[in-house]
Formats: structure tokens, sequence, C-alpha cells
């Protein structure tokens, strides 16, 4: 198949547009801190970045309602999918916001601009002879008398075993499965046996498809290991059509002759999500789809192969459409070495974490350092005590309070930016350590690896707090008053540049600091980034101290375990 595959791959100039996309979550349930650190706050550290570098960014995501988790959730509670929908989307929203989670636009695939999205997007692959129709096996009930989508199906998975895999795909191993391969299949709603049988569907071509693909993966330098591995795997076992259509009455509608009590299968309708989300945001939102804009993609390890494979031929065979310039694949989050559940009372449930009174600060910075970028990691209670207690206040909240707290007791709280005869040496060596580790930072939120950035952030901190302890201005302004200013005012500088490298990830506290420095604008505000390390006015007034965080002993510990690990019943919201 013939396509523009050079023109579709073009990166942007250094500060042109960017697009950040993260993976639409099933409303089906409340999400948990795993949910979080798959995509939601990686990928807001890298938009909020992105804003303070200059690129003109639009952060979009929504709720993937047409699923058939949300149907089969909502039938369990016994309310209509038009109520469940409504009131699940309202409460992702809220916590999404009460996380800092700086979407641009939230938006939910139940919309009519996602349909006609969806539509549109399906006519143009019709057009160009990349839709077949087609018989296939699916899941039947008998004893509910009706067709069954994958999701309402689980068995045993072909390929790793596990025995609670779902009917089109196993979220253990994140084999995509069909309705034939699956063994011992039983209906998640009755637990009655199910048939197989078939039923007309359509399919997209994947073999027209594959030549491009497998020139595209092959030049993803910077996909990371896993990312590319999953892709590739895919891609040596043979790309087979892909049926988008289901029996159900509840999705995008098919626009087709015959096929008018189908709709669209959910692995095509979402990712068109991203397309009608920019679309909802803004009128110029072709502008952030073509040309020289790039796309990043934030997700889940099981939305890998959808969004390395699938998603990417839809786009190459469709519409010419950017492909993102990195697919952006997290692992798994598992909780005090085991995996989060719900029923068992296994994790921390963020609906609840409002309710703790902790700041969200302290809760992006803790998974900030354990984001699963290249393997799984583990949330540990008694380590995020010691993150908040060593980190966030003994390094970042100290260092932030010496340099105010000195200035206003011993200074008069004013700094007087000293005259080049005045810096010394050492301190020319200081602020070009701020400077190159702030490029260190930048260079790792390039390439989104958020966690090393945040270990760069804490080390700037560290930088200040060694500089102060070094120079000891307590001691020095005895004798040399002139002297204390100077290292007051660098270590100032440095403080104004923390700042602006932490508000991706702590942006409530960076903007805390903000205020105490007297600083106009804000660190997090569009070209913040590369004025960071811009002087202080020639004398330049500083505020109040305040306290940034206050400490976590074991007794409080304990009282927020217990709290966090109650997930609220889905019934409980009806």
């Amino acid at each position: 198949m013939s396509t523009n595959l050079e023109k579709m791959v073009k990166t942007g100039p250094k500060k042109g547009k960017r697009l950040i996309t993260a993976a639409l979550p099933y409303v089906n349930n409340i999400p948990h801190l795993g949910h979080m650190v798959g995509s939601h706050l990686p990928a807001d550290v890298f938009a909020r970045y992105s804003r303070s570098k200059g690129y003109e960014t639009l952060f979009v995501g929504g709720s993937d309602e047409n699923g058939t988790p949300c149907g089969l959730a909502a039938e369990k509670v016994g309310v209509p999918i038009g109520t469940f929908l409504d009131t699940l989307y309202g409460k992702h929203k809220d916590i999404y916001n009460w996380f800092g989670i700086s979407y641009d636009n939230f938006s939910r695939t139940s919309k009519p601009v996602h349909n006609e999205t969806v539509q549109d997007f399906f006519n143009v692959l019709d057009k160009k002879g990349l839709i077949k129709k087609g018989s296939m096996k699916v899941f039947y009930s008998p004893e509910e008398d009706r067709f069954l989508p994958g999701r309402y199906v689980s068995g045993e998975c072909p390929k790793c075993g596990y025995d609670e895999a779902n009917g089109d795909q196993c979220e253990s191993c994140t084999g995509v499965l069909t309705a034939s391969e699956l063994k011992n299949p039983r209906s998640v709603i009755s637990g009655g046996a199910i048939e197989i049988r078939d039923s007309e569907h359509l399919f997209l071509d994947f073999e027209k498809l594959t030549t491009d693909l497998r020139k595209w993966v092959g030049k993803q330098k910077q996909w990371r290991s896993q990312v590319k591995g999953i892709a590739n795997g895919w891609l040596d076992e043979g790309l087979r059509d892909r049926c988008i259509t289901r029996d159900l009455k509840h999705g995008v509608p098919v626009p087709v002759d015959g096929f008018e009590d189908k709709v669209f299968y959910v692995w095509f309708d979402a990712p068109i999500g991203y397309i009608s989300a920019t679309k909802e945001a803004t009128p110029d939102w072709k502008d952030f789809w073509t040309g020289e804009s790039e796309v990043f993609n934030f997700l889940g390890k099981d939305n890998i192969p959808f969004h390395t494979i699938f998603w990417p031929g839809m786009i190459i065979g469709g519409e010419e459409f950017n492909l993102p310039k990195n697919v952006l694949g997290l692992n798994y989050l598992n909780y005090e070495g085991k995996k989060f559940s719900k029923s068992k009372g296994v994790g921390v449930f963020c609906e609840r974490l409002p309710e703790l009174g902790l700041p969200a600060d302290m809760w992006r910075a803790y998974l900030s350092q354990i984001i699963p970028e290249s393997g799984d990691t583990e949330f540990k209670w008694d380590e995020f005590q010691e993150r908040v207690n060593s980190d966030l206040i003994g390094n970042y909240g100290n260092y932030t309070n010496r340099i105010v707290k000195f200035t206003n007791t011993k200074l008069g709280g004013e700094l007087e930016r000293p005259t080049p005869e005045r810096v010394l040496p050492k301190d020319r060596e200081f602020l070009d350590e701020i400077k190159r580790q702030k490029e260190e930072i930048e260079e790792s939120l390039e390439r989104a690896d958020i966690r090393k950035a945040y270990h760069g952030v804490m080390e700037l901190s560290s930088m200040g707090n060694r500089y102060l302890h070094d120079q000891a201005p307590w001691v020095t302004i005895k004798e040399d008053p002139e002297r204390a200013n100077d290292v007051m005012y660098h270590g100032a500088l440095l403080l104004k540049t923390l700042a602006t490298v932490s508000a991706p990830f702590i942006p409530d506290t960076a903007e805390k600091v903000w205020d105490q420095l007297n600083l106009s604008g804000s660190p997090l505000a569009k070209g913040a980034w590369d004025t960071a390390t811009d002087p202080l006015d020639k004398k330049h007034k500083v505020g109040e101290p305040q306290l940034l965080f206050e400490g976590l002993d074991d007794k409080r510990v304990e009282e927020y375990k217990e709290k966090a690990s109650k997930a609220t019943d889905l019934a409980g919201f009806f």
C-alpha cells in the first residue's frame, strides 16, 4: 500500500506544538494509584514541563464509556447505563482535578462529537479499501439468550494459563485473544457455559498495513525496550485482519447497511477519542495533528499493542494525521508485595485520598519516584513516609525555609545582587552547577524519563543545602554581612530555579515557594523554564516563610493506611 509515511513521522521544532494524551480509562470503577502512575501523572508532568518550556501544548484525555466493562458494571449495579456513566465520569474527573492533573480537555467517548469523528474516520478507511466484511466466531450465552462481547466472558488464557482472562484479552500477559482461543469460557454475568457461534462483522485489513507499520516501528529509537519488544512481537507473529465491530447496543453506531444492530469495537473507537477531544478543545485542532506538531501517548502496559500497532495502523491507512513521536508504555504498580485488589482491600484507592488531609503534592512527589517506567514497581507505606520526611521536608522544605527565614531574620527581608567583583570563584562554580543541573533535568524530561528528572530536582535541592553548609552565612554575617548577603542571594537564585524545575511534579508547592520568594508570575507560566536561572532584582524583597509540609509519624501513617485501603463499592454511588 502506498502511503506518505515520511511526511507523517516529521518532528517539530524546538518550540513547536505538542499534543499529549493519556490513555482513556474505562469508568467501570474508581481509579487507584496504579492507574495514576500508569498514564495520568507522567503525562501531566510532561505536559506541565512542555508548557513551562514554551511549547504550545495541548493535553487531552477522557473517559472510555463505550467499552463493555462499563455496560457490565452498570448491569451489576442495576442502574441505566446513562446514569452510571454520568456518575462515574464525574467521580473520575473530580479525582484527576484533586490530583492536579492539568487536562486541557477531559472528554467523553459518549459525546456526539466522538460518534461523528469515529464514523468519519471509518468512512475514510472504507473508501481506501481497508474495510472487509466477514464472519467470525463469537461468544453466545444460551442461558441469557444473547451474544456476549469478550469482556462479558472469562476463561483460561491459552498463552500463559491465567484462569481469569477476558474473552478478548488476557490482562496477565497482554495477549489479544479470539473467541475460539479462550479455554473453558464462561459468562461473567451468569457463570453459565458459553457457546461459539458465527456472526457477520467488519474487519480492518492489516495485511495491507504491515509493511508501513514495520518501517515505522523500526524507526522508533526513542521507545523503551519493552514497548518496542511488544510491537515487534506482534509484527513477527504476523498481523491478521482485526474485527472492528461488536454485537452490542451501547457504543458508536456502525454507518453501514445491514449492521444497524452493531457498534464499533472499543479498541477501534477509543483512540479516535484523542482526536474528538482535541476537536472539542480548540477550533484549530488540526494544527495539533498535522504538520510539525509532535504527539506523545502515555499509557499502561496492556495498551501498548493498541498504541504501537493498531492505532498507528489506522492513522497510516486512513488519515494523514501525525503518528506519535513517542509511545510511553508504563508497567504495573504493585502494593506492598501484592496486586491492587478492591475486593480484598489491597491498595490505595483514590476516592479516599482527599479524606486523609494530605496535600496532593505529597502523593505526586512519591509517585514520581516509583513510576514504573522500565519494570513493575511497588508502593510501600514506610517508603512513602521516609521519602516525605527526608526528601520533601528534610531536603526541599528545609532548604526553602533556610533561605527565606535567614533573609527575613538576618538581612531585613531583602537581598542585594552582588557586584561582579564580589562573586568569588566558588560562587561562579556554584552558579554553573545550577545551570548544568537544570539542563540535566531538562534532558530527562525531554525523554519523558520522569523518575530520573525528579531525582535531578531533589539533587538540585541538595546542592543548595551543601552550599549553605559550606559557606555558613550564619557565621559569616557576624564579621562580613556583605558576604552573607551574597551567599544568600546565590542560594535564593537556586531556590528560584528549584521552584521552576519542581513545578511539573509538585505544582502547588512550587507556587508557594515562588510566593515566599516574592516573585512575579508563576513557575508554571509559559516560557518560565528558560528564565529559571535569570538573576533576581538588584534589590529583591522576599516574602514571609511558610511551612510547606507537616511530617508523617508512624501513628498517622497507620491511620492513613487503613482509610485508603477501603474502596467504595460502586453501588454506594447510586
